[in-house]
């Protein structure tokens, strides 16, 4: 797999902006632009005369060709450049240009025409060490200049710019034949009507002609003022890649950009218009700079939390992938971006803003899975998901009803767990409308999709296979909308709804005692969910609720954190995405993702599932369950369906240690993803082995015990009461060997 190849090629990050593009000298405007927001006018007049050549002139002729291709046109008026380059020059502390000890080239050159073209070719071979000898017809050099400007307003700036440079300048000397001229590289730039010496230009190379050794360019072929300046500028690299290599093909050097601009998204902000006389003094320049939108492609930088929280464009991305599953390290060990592939939350949102619908989510994804097979991803990092994975299709799965039912309803893996009464009121409703509908509790396989396990995601899209196909292949109701994207993904042959549609037609809602207003938040899993996003706002506003939106929902629904399960690869990241999405609004949100309510309740957000509001159940500010609650919580909601709506019972639970743990010490067990049975497991070896150490002085007792490729470790005392009381407790995600 080539990660570096396909659709990552159509990345339009290094794409120029329009207004380089439109400029006949291709100047860096961005560099330009942003040199005089910080106030920078030395270092922005720099940058400008070493594109341009002679920026006085150029500052006083330029028709600003860029002003028509810039995207605040009508949004403000376009960037006044001209002004800008003017202002550069006024405010520049030392205009003269560097002066450089090149070592003199032994190779002759020679420039028939003393206009603004051959000047500028001039210019460029002299600083570069070249002998030139430059001829004019007349007794005066600038050629049309003089036409368009006094000579006191050019003349100064050739002179700069030559100042510390030396050259022949034969004036009142007509060439008439090339044949006459010993050179070994020639530029004809005789102007506009000039003579071309019978030359013809040759399309195989910039400004070449069909004799060797002989370009040609400026006003003579054509170009406008600034158009010839441009050319002789250029020509110099033609003439310098003759000298080097006897080579007239210099490739023709064009700027184009498929740079793309959504108007819609640009804030209008005024053009600043000069207080006092033509130009800009340094608070106004830096004012109109500061309103450049300096023009990117980087709508997926600036909406992707990964990209800009890492500072990493998609192509970087790529390389850094492709150098992890095919690392050229003599062990071949690459490391480069496993934490990186580990990072992406799969939540489409870089492919909804890309102009080019490129899918670095994707390519995070086929990295984790090449990795995966390799066996060369950390397994720490989804360890946690997957064995929970295991226990959600083994000892928490529970499959009853008949094989003639018309709905089959699957809740996922994680509503149950953060509130059962989710699952049971819904399942009331949906028997009570549809008494013969079915259920499945158990997981649709996101964990294995994100840890890039595919044998693993295919064994679960298998196991729900086979029970849709023996409960006689009915439609699934879905309430996760991570489910709903999973099931479109790998079961597309199921067909399914969702819970808050159903709710939506056959419910009756309770009413809020008074209006409140609140903002949905849609989970990124159903950013193309139109049905389910508008259902769960038809039954919010049933409810009584005002809703206002958020900056970003519904197509440009973010990740709350939990996509992809990021927080154990890197938990700064998902705390910065959680403290980022909770205050986007002073208001409530309302959310229809357990994981977002759950997540967002944590963080102290107010927050209400759509179901405590259908049902009637929870406030916004209910506290979210540990990680251990959840555990337990989906055991008690299997034994509670069961027997109100099938009246079994399963075995009883055997006994566990009498171990008590504080509620601080709950959540921080929780925070590590550390489940409270594993710790009384160490515990009790502990106890049952004496393979344990007392601290004499405070009657502590620690011990380890390794459980699969987990070293667990505990600070413990015997309860006052009874059992034992849990002090502390952390892991390392290795297996320590022991003698």
């Amino acid at each position: 797999m080539d990660f570096t190849a396909g659709c990552i090629e159509n990345c339009l990050q290094n794409e120029p902006p329009f207004c380089t593009a439109a400029c006949p000298f291709g100047l860096d405007v961005k560099d330009f632009i942003g040199k005089l927001q910080k106030g920078n006018f030395q270092t922005a007049y720099k940058a400008y005369m070493n594109t341009v050549g002679f920026p006085g002139i150029v500052a006083a002729l330029c028709p600003e060709p860029c002003k028509g291709v810039c995207p605040r046109s009508e949004c403000g008026g376009a960037i006044d450049l001209r002004s800008l380059e003017r202002a550069a020059l006024a405010h520049a502390r030392n205009l003269e240009p560097a002066s450089y000890n090149v070592p003199p080239k032994r190779k002759t050159v020679g420039i028939i025409g003393a206009g603004i073209s051959g000047l500028a070719c001039t210019l460029r071979m002299v600083t570069r060490g070249y002998e030139v000898t430059l001829f004019e017809k007349t007794g005066r050099i600038g050629g049309h200049l003089n036409d368009l400007l006094p000579p006191e307003r050019f003349l100064p700036d050739i002179e700069r710019q030559f100042m510390h440079e030396t050259y022949e300048l034969k004036l009142d000397t007509e060439i008439r034949s090339l044949d006459d001229l010993a050179f070994d590289a020639i530029y004809v730039a005789t102007g506009a009507g000039g003579s071309e010496f019978g030359l013809v230009p040759d399309p195989g190379g910039a400004f070449a002609s069909n004799r060797p050794g002989v370009f040609l360019g400026g006003s003579l072929t054509g170009r406008d003022t600034m158009g010839a300046l441009a050319d002789g500028l250029r020509a110099s690299h033609a003439l310098e890649r003759f000298l080097k290599v006897g080579s007239m093909n210099h490739p023709v050097e064009t700027i184009t950009t498929k740079l793309k601009v959504d108007a819609s998204r640009i804030t209008p902000v005024s053009a600043v218009v000069p207080a006092e006389g033509q130009v800009f003094t340094p608070e106004e320049a830096i004012a109109e700079a500061k309103r450049c939108l300096l023009c990117a492609c980087d709508a997926c930088y600036r909406a992707c939390d990964l990209m800009h929280y890492f500072r990493k464009f998609p192509k970087r991305i790529a390389e850094e992938i492709h150098l992890s599953v095919y690392p050229g390290t003599l062990d071949g060990n690459g490391t480069l971006a496993t934490r990186l592939m580990s990072t992406c939350n799969q939540c489409g949102l870089c492919k909804e803003v890309c102009p080019e619908g490129i899918d670095t989510g994707d390519l995070f994804l086929q990295g984790h899975r090449a990795m995966h097979a390799q066996g060369a991803m950390p397994w720490a990092w989804h360890r946690f998901f997957l064995e929970d994975l295991t226990f959600a299709n083994g000892e928490a799965s529970l499959s009853r009803g008949g094989p003639s039912g018309h709905y089959l309803f699957f809740p996922g893996c994680q509503l149950g767990a953060s509130d059962p009464r989710y699952v049971k009121e819904s399942y009331r409703f949906l028997r009570t409308h549809w008494p013969d509908t079915a259920l499945l509790l158990g997981c649709c396989g996101a964990p294995a999709e994100w840890a890039g396990d595919e044998p693993r995601r295919d064994e679960v899209s298998a196991w729900i296979r086979s029970q849709w196909e023996a409960f006689g292949k009915p439609t699934f109701v879905l309430a996760c909308p991570s489910c709903r994207l999973m099931f479109g993904r790998h079961l597309p042959e199921i067909p399914t709804t969702t819970l808050y549609e159903l709710l939506l037609e056959h419910a009756s809602i309770p009413a809020l005692p008074e209006s409140e207003t609140v903002s949905v938040f849609d989970p990124c899993a159903a950013r193309h969910d139109s049905s389910v996003q508008q259902a769960v706002r038809h039954l919010a506003e049933k409810a009584g609720f005002e809703l206002q939106p958020l900056p970003m929902e519904g197509e440009l629904a973010q990740c709350c954190s939990w996509g992809g399960q990021v927080a154990v690869a890197h938990p700064p990241y998902a705390q910065f995405m959680v403290k980022d999405r909770t205050s986007q609004a002073d208001r409530p949100y309302l959310a229809y993702c357990s994981n977002c309510r759950d997540i967002f309740a944590k963080a102290g957000k107010p927050v209400r599932h759509i179901l405590d509001v259908v049902f009637g159940l929870n406030g916004p500010e209910r506290t979210p369950p540990t990680l251990t609650e959840r555990r337990l919580r989906r055991m008690a909601l299997k034994r509670e369906l069961l027997a109100e709506f099938w009246n079994e019972t399963l075995p009883a639970e055997e006994p566990s240690m009498d171990l008590n743990i504080s509620p601080e010490l709950k959540r921080k067990l929780s925070d590590a993803y550390l489940l409270e049975a594993d710790i009384a497991a160490v515990v009790e070896h502990c106890e049952r082995t004496g393979r344990k150490v007392e601290d004499p002085a405070t009657g502590h007792f620690f011990g380890h015990l390794v459980i699969g490729p987990m070293t667990y470790w505990v600070e413990y005392r015997p309860d006052p009461g009874d059992g034992f009381e849990l002090l502390n407790a952390y892991a390392h995600r290795m297996a320590i060997e022991e003698a």
